[in-house]
């Protein structure tokens, strides 16, 4: 994959992009000002920035702790502590939220009184606040409003203790400093880099997206219980101008929901991209772990690990737009594959799916049992695979090294963001708009009254409710279903008291044996291998718990470390000796 930015590590910047220039020249050997004051140094420092903070693919408990992937998670065994989620940080370091922001905060005070150009300086500057907005909004969405930290004061627990001991902000507060800094990115960022190999720098339009997402949040219940129309204004407004200026520069719906995340430069549907390579032994080199992760553990070096349930399985409608459930859907539970929603079959593998994997346009996928024994080498715990941005070209040699990029917004969110905003403030006629050109998109039949198989005439709530189950189905395996279930404070309606499920898929031995099913499988007709010789038996994989999600997780607590080292902050209430309220 192409190298967008080239980190160069110091004692205290990085820089990048400038390969040439720069790879043989050691920062440290610069003083301060001379790193603001030289258009290559600062933009050395931007880069730091960018290598510090851009998200990479998802992983860990925000992933298992939904109905899309099997996993124990405590979020789920309803165990979480006052320090599991610990990414409050207590020190200077690279790895946590105020150590990134120091470094955040050391360029937008040292900049403005560079010698540079102003109009160099506020594209910089710009780029870096965007960080900063997103910094501060990773913590405001775990634990509400946080001490707002706007120059570089020492870290909590240094000598500067007495000073670096900042109160908490309101949450409401904290959400205003996140809008101006994103404001200020907006006004200053250009809607389109000219240069390639600018390719996934912050846009105006990125900026912007991330601003309707950040206000879209505080819409929902879990910041807005009192379901308070401004906020919804507020997101719509937000997301509107998004959606403007990304269509104004280029942007829109890849042609292609199954190849959107192999497109790399210009890609329209990249919105907001961490770009990747497949180098090896390179100091520049720049691996993803997703597909390594991912793809059967037989078809390379992969584990297999993120496994769909067939929860996510059964929520993808039928093609012609209905849900399963729905009458005159068509639904077959005996060839649940069938007529499904196009991107069913691109993002879940199944047994008997035909997988574009390892350069094999023709491989059969078969995940099923003979008597109690798998016929994998490493048996799919739920019966499934996510085949979702499993580059179905990579040799199976260059899998530990994948370079796909990873796309934290893609221009669909966008959409999805706008039409909930859009059903806030009761303009269902746009969020109907915007549900039918994704569904158009992914190959569902429009039907005889061009609605997609959506149900006309919805009400507001019956509204919002097909827009998170459309964005259930089109980010499916892309880290954003916790956080869905989360803001809209829906995991104790659909989950609690549950159990995940998967599926074993027995062959029928019955009516025909393994070793002649064995030698036929790949020549036989789909329908038939399920109709004749498999039975499908859903089993739990929860084994452990039934899901119990509490209801103080919606604002996790303060970590006990963090409180020690600053007398002024407050615990959230929900929380032992808890005060603070983030609804506030």
């Amino acid at each position: 994959m192409k190298l967008q930015h080239i980190f160069l590590l110091t004692a205290v910047l990085i820089a990048s992009g400038c390969e040439k220039v720069l790879d043989k020249t050691d920062l440290s050997a610069f003083n301060e000002e001379q790193v603001f004051n030289d258009t290559l140094l600062a933009r050395g420092y931007v880069d730091y920035v960018y290598d510090q903070n851009l998200p990479v693919w998802p992983t860990g408990d925000f992933l298992k702790a939904t109905d899309e992937i099997s996993g124990e998670t405590r979020f789920f065994e309803g165990t979480v502590q006052v320090n599991t989620v610990a990414d409050f940080g207590t020190s200077v370091s690279a790895t946590n939220n105020y150590g990134k922001i120091r470094s955040i905060n050391q360029f937008l005070v040292k900049m403005p009184s560079s010698a540079l150009s102003e109009g160099y300086k506020k594209q910089l500057m710009a780029q870096v606040s965007f960080f900063r907005a997103y910094r501060y909004f990773d913590l405001v969405q775990l634990y509400g409003g946080v001490p707002l930290v706007l120059e570089p004061l020492g870290a909590i627990g240094e000598e500067e203790k007495e000073q670096a001991a900042i109160p908490r902000s309101s949450t409401s507060e904290s959400i205003q400093q996140i809008v101006t800094d994103l404001n200020f990115s907006i006004e200053n960022l250009p809607g389109k880099w000219n240069d390639s190999n600018d390719w996934g720098r912050i846009t105006s339009g990125a900026a912007a997206g991330f601003k309707g997402r950040i206000l879209l949040h505080y819409a929902s219940p879990q910041f807005n219980p009192n379901d308070l129309p401004e906020r919804w204004q507020a997101a719509y407004d937000a997301n509107k101008q998004a959606i403007d200026l990304l269509k104004a520069n280029g942007f829109g719906l890849h042609q292609s929901f199954k190849d959107l995340w192999f497109t790399e430069a210009n890609n329209p549907e990249a919105v907001w991209v961490t770009c990747y390579n497949n180098k090896v032994g390179d100091q520049i080199n720049k691996n993803q772990t997703w597909d390594n992760n991912t793809r059967p553990s037989y078809l390379g070096t992969g584990s297999g690990s993120n496994q769909p349930t067939w929860e996510i399985a059964q929520a993808f409608p039928m093609k012609n737009g209905k849900n399963i459930e729905e009458k005159g859907s068509g639904y077959d539970p005996k060839l649940f594959y069938k007529n499904r929603d196009p991107r069913f079959d691109n993002t879940i593998a199944y047994n008997g799916a035909t997988w574009h994997i390892n350069g094999n346009t023709n491989y059969k996928l078969w995940t099923y049992f003979v008597n109690n024994k798998t016929v994998e080498q490493k048996a799919t715990v739920s019966g499934f695979y996510v085949r979702k941005a499993i580059d179905p070209n990579l040799p199976t040699g260059a899998v530990a090294n994948s370079g796909t990029d990873w796309i934290e917004m893609r221009y669909a969110e966008v959409m999805l963001n706008f039409a909930e905003a859009a059903c806030g403030i009761n303009k269902l006629d746009e969020a109907y708009t915007q549900l039918k050109e994704i569904r158009k998109r992914a190959g569902i039949d429009p039907g005889a009254d061009g609605f997609f198989g959506l149900t006309p005439k919805m009400t507001r709530a019956q509204m919002f409710q097909a827009i998170l189950r459309e964005r259930q189905i089109e980010l499916a395996f892309e880290g954003k279903r916790f956080w869905d279930l989360r803001r809209w404070k829906q995991f104790e309606t659909k989950l609690n008291g549950k159990r995940r499920t998967g599926v074993t898929i027995n062959l029928k031995t019955s009516a025909i044996s393994p070793e002649d099913f064995a030698a036929r499988r790949d020549g036989m007709s789909l329908d038939s291998v399920y109709r004749n010789y498999m039975e499908i038996v859903p089993k739990e994989l929860d084994t452990k718990y039934v899901i119990n999600w509490l209801p103080e997780y919606y604002f996790f607590a303060i970590p006990s470390t963090a409180l020690t080292n600053n007398a002024k902050l407050e615990q959230n209430i929900g929380w032992p000796s808890g005060t603070f309220d983030p609804l506030r």
